[in-house]
């Protein structure tokens, strides 16, 4: 039998705005050997032309012979399980990648059931009818943890916001789906080369800001000791693919008594009653579950200080004046500094030499990245059990360093004098 043969066959559903690039970049590297003998990407985007960033390295795991690209919507059952029939002369898939779900705040309660619980059901049900070896469901750091120390995976971590909330609900309907061979990857805040989502790609835009300005840059949730807990892209790509290599031999019973987590209910018990699908509020099902991110256990104060020294600038509160009066106004709040951060970083962009006229890079800052946020997740469990290595266990200023310089060499960042 050839090494093709051997290897083992993958598709990825979403994450093209999110992660998925990363994966595929790892499954299938631009150049050298691949981990998978084919991989198929799923998403609702269109790749040519682009509706959403791609960077510059996935058009060319694009162009290798194993991957191929299926623009889908995956909310239409019919078009998910067409999306699992394998090549002509090829095996079933052997792993299934969920990436999927909504990740902006702002877009309503109806939307995030739509395109996070609605669309991994329909991926889910047709993967345990296929028998694939693995689900790895990817899920967003989309819980408020508490300031004890980082948390294990047999702690209850709530879900506070909308958004949230229907992720975990996700999470519990997918842990209730028979012969699923469900594994759930939660990760911390993903920051890395080409990231441009999430909360610390922002602050890192908005950070450049305020050392361009000379001034320091300031927030109203002191004194900075709730954990922030940080991951490389890198690190989110390798456990994604360790996860499935993990459940291939074991399947899901063996797999939940080695690593299975109750997952307690957090939501409305009308509405969940209102939707197919969902898991009885009385019951708490069960899936092995992994907690991911690095070593550097980073806080409000010690991110926000190392990125803004990066920048030549400070990191400092408001008084407890200034925070009691900017809480009351948190709408006026965002705008004011709104208008400071987006005309700057226009400012900066236009000045750049060369001058930028694209940048998938935002300097706004919505209500969900102006609130506090605390997420303070072990990674203990992942090295023990699936044996996993972090490729970078650090969040420092080499890796801002390697994250602004890619950023720049792709024009995507003001070079300025």
């Amino acid at each position: 039998m050839s090494d093709s043969l051997e290897k083992p066959s993958a598709i990825i559903f979403g994450g093209l705005n999110t992660f998925s690039r990363a994966l595929a970049a790892l499954l299938v590297p631009p150049q050298g050997d691949s981990l998978v003998s084919h991989l198929r990407i799923v998403d609702k985007f269109s790749v040519s032309p682009p509706t959403t960033y791609l960077g510059p390295e996935f058009p060319k795991v694009l162009a290798r012979p194993e991957v191929e690209y299926r623009q889908a919507n995956l909310t239409v059952p019919p078009a998910v399980a067409s999306a699992f029939d394998p090549p002509t002369g090829k095996a079933p898939y052997t792993y299934v990648f969920d990436l999927t779900g909504e990740v902006n705040h702002d877009r309503g309660e109806v939307i995030a059931i739509k395109m996070t619980f609605t669309v991994s059901r329909n991926i889910a049900l047709e993967a345990a009818k296929r028998s694939v070896k693995a689900y790895v469901r990817l899920q967003q750091p989309v819980y408020e943890t508490s300031d004890k120390g980082p948390l294990d995976e047999k702690e209850d971590v709530k879900p506070v916001k909308t958004l949230d909330i229907w992720w975990h609900e996700t999470l519990r309907m997918l842990a209730s789906i028979e012969n699923l061979n469900l594994v759930v990857l939660r990760v911390g805040f993903v920051y890395g080369p080409y990231v441009e989502f999430g909360l610390y790609a922002l602050v890192i835009t908005v950070a450049s800001i305020y050392g361009y300005m000379k001034k320091p840059m300031k927030t109203i949730w002191g004194p900075g000791k709730e954990p922030v807990h940080t991951v490389h892209i890198d690190d989110v790509a390798g456990a994604l693919w360790a996860c499935a290599e993990w459940m291939r031999p074991l399947g899901r019973q063996q797999a939940d008594a080695i690593a299975g987590e109750k997952i307690p209910f957090h939501n409305d018990k009308g509405k969940v009653k209102e939707l197919a699908g969902t898991c009885s509020p009385d019951v708490q099902p069960v899936a092995p579950i992994f907690n991911l991110v690095d070593d550097s256990e980073t806080t409000l104060a010690k991110g926000g200080s190392m990125i803004t020294q990066f920048f030549g600038t400070t990191f400092e509160f408001y008084s407890s004046l200034e925070t009691a009066m900017a809480k009351l106004k948190l709408e006026d709040l965002e705008e004011e500094i709104n208008e400071h951060h987006v005309g700057t970083w226009t400012e900066m962009l236009q000045l750049s030499n060369p001058p930028i006229t694209y940048t998938p890079l935002n300097a706004y800052m919505d209500k969900y990245s102006l609130s506090r946020h605390r997420l303070g997740y072990s990674n203990r469990k992942i090295k023990r059990i699936v044996g996993y290595q972090l490729k970078r266990p650090n969040f420092c200023q080499e890796t801002i360093q390697e994250v602004v310089d890619k950023w720049k060499a792709e024009g995507s960042w003001p070079v300025l004098s």
